[in-house]
């Protein structure tokens, strides 16, 4: 069975569209960052781990434009950093058990991204045969 090249061609276009748009907003939300930043003059933990946040996300979009893979790693990180940022932001108005949730939801993630790493090195994925 032939998959139809122009039904490729056109999903991978729209594709790119998507992440160029991904692309181009994460940059704008950097600079409406760095503006606020700017006018408060000062920079808080906050405003760092959300520009790495930013960062993450434009290497994530990087990486797929360039192999047109996603390693399912990055959004994990991307995850665990917006939870501490979100730890460490509200830690003033979070009870034990939900800081104690929002912690472990992080252990889980690092485990996750743990044992993703260790099948991914002894099961490595088998080289795509071109018919």
């Amino acid at each position: 069975m032939k998959i139809n090249k122009f039904g490729i061609k056109a999903i991978v276009f729209v594709e790119n569209i998507g992440l160029i748009i991904i692309a181009v907003a994460t940059v704008i939300a950097v600079g409406v960052e760095i503006k606020s930043m700017i006018s408060v003059g000062t920079v808080t933990l906050a405003d760092l781990l959300l520009l790495f946040i930013y960062l993450e996300v434009l290497a994530m979009v990087a990486m797929y434009l360039d192999s047109g893979k996603l390693p399912v790693r990055m959004p994990l990180y991307i995850a665990i950093v917006a939870l501490a940022r979100y730890l460490i932001l509200d830690m003033k108005n979070l009870d034990i058990w939900h800081m104690l949730s929002v912690s472990g939801a992080i252990l889980i993630l690092a485990i996750a991204i743990l044992v993703h790493r260790y099948g991914h090195t002894k099961y490595p994925y088998k080289e795509k045969i071109e018919s």
